[in-house]
């Protein structure tokens, strides 16, 4: 039992853990925003394009500070690198969201009666997997190389 707590305990204070504990947080910014947004707006794209925005700026400081441990001297080249490489998911999320919630709804559509809502819910979560493998690889290989605390 000591060497599974022993593993667990090792395992919390990898990178990769704390990649995905607020790669977890980052992606619930996101599904509260664009939920409450869509709900206000009913505008599929627009919603994900905001809270896209939203997440990408609570993502660039916690993956700055907290994931990847990087010096304060530095931080707005960072957040300028993240954010141009940000814009490559943000692409994805938007083609994604203009297919199967604007343009071919019926997709998801047939496995939640047809309620939008819904669609886009299942669409946002979908996204979200694919996006948060891509994030991390953006940002292992390209923004958070260089200045470790």
């Amino acid at each position: 039992m000591k060497e599974i707590s022993s593993i667990i305990k090792t395992f919390i204070k990898t990178e990769v853990f704390r990649y995905l504990f607020f790669g977890v947080l980052t992606t619930a910014v996101y599904i509260v925003s664009r939920d409450l947004l869509f709900t206000l707006t009913r505008e599929a794209t627009i919603s994900a394009l905001l809270a896209n925005a939203v997440a990408i700026t609570f993502a660039f400081f916690t993956n700055d500070y907290f994931v990847f441990a990087q010096e304060r001297d530095g931080w707005g080249k960072r957040f300028i690198k993240f954010f141009l490489a940000r814009l490559s998911t943000l692409a994805l999320d938007i083609i994604l969201v203009f297919l199967f919630v604007e343009q071919f709804p019926e997709i998801i559509g047939q496995f939640v009666h047809h309620d939008l809502t819904g669609v886009n819910r299942i669409e946002t979560y979908f996204s979200q997997i694919l996006i948060m493998i891509t994030n991390y690889l953006i940002s292992k290989l390209l923004v958070f190389k260089d200045q470790k605390r």
